[in-house]
């Protein structure tokens, strides 16, 4: 949570590919199993006085987080802020002291460990190939990875929460929690929303579409058998 998020993003650009998914599916959901099984159950009333600061560092943290994910150029930096944004909504869910609020949480988690962990395989399958994750040295490579771009595609609709995607029922479920809980809460929460269209869609965009981009990187190779197995399950 804001200001304590700084670790994460340099966390996952320094680690390697296995380290990114290890520490986006599993060690950033020991923080929401540290709030749902000691903080709530143990420290209810502490937890109850502290909300309306809780609010606020995690509201502050996804529009921040989503922000910082626009001007980023590495595309492991940008999956890292999404992560940040969805966690603190996570957090929201929780302190929302509503059962809704509280299992749309624990299914954000599970769902955020599915896609974000993807889409790290998929930078880091990229990097493989062409040893950068600079986004501008990339462009249009739907036209020569098809599969690659399928997969990309698909994990970031369910970035963004699309209708009919695991994340989407995890974030409705939380903001009926946090609607029930403050209104005005949820209103500012919507931004968060927005923003994650606004930066899931520029990566995209900058990826997979428009020309090509053969001035640095020339050779392409789509996924192979392997990979293409470990994509399919997730």
């Amino acid at each position: 949570m804001f200001p304590f998020h700084l670790w994460l993003p340099e966390a996952h650009v320094e680690a390697p590919t296995d380290g990114s998914v290890i520490l986006a599916s599993l060690l950033l959901k020991l923080g929401g199993y540290g709030f749902i099984q000691i903080s709530l159950p143990l420290f209810n009333v502490a937890s109850k006085y502290f909300t309306p600061l809780i609010y606020t560092l995690a509201v502050l943290s996804i529009i921040y987080a989503s922000l910082t994910a626009l001007r980023q150029v590495d595309l492991k930096k940008i999956i890292a802020y999404s992560s940040i944004a969805h966690m603190n909504l996570v957090v929201l869910g929780i302190f929302s002291f509503k059962l809704q609020g509280l299992t749309g949480a624990i299914f954000l988690m599970l769902a955020h460990g599915v896609v974000s962990g993807a889409l790290f395989f998929l930078v880091g399958m990229l990097y493989e190939r062409h040893h950068t994750r600079l986004i501008h040295y990339y462009g249009g490579i739907v036209q020569i990875m098809p599969l690659f771009s399928f997969f990309f595609i698909s994990f970031i609709l369910a970035n963004l929460s699309i209708p009919g995607t695991c994340n989407f029922i995890g974030e409705l479920l939380i903001f009926v929690g946090i609607f029930q809980y403050n209104t005005t809460l949820a209103f500012f929460c919507g931004f968060g929303i927005v923003l994650s269209a606004a930066y899931s869609i520029w990566i995209a965009n900058r990826l997979i579409f428009g020309s090509l981009n053969l001035k640095y990187i020339s050779s392409f190779m789509d996924l192979n058998l392997k990979e293409f197995s470990l994509l399919l399950p997730l």
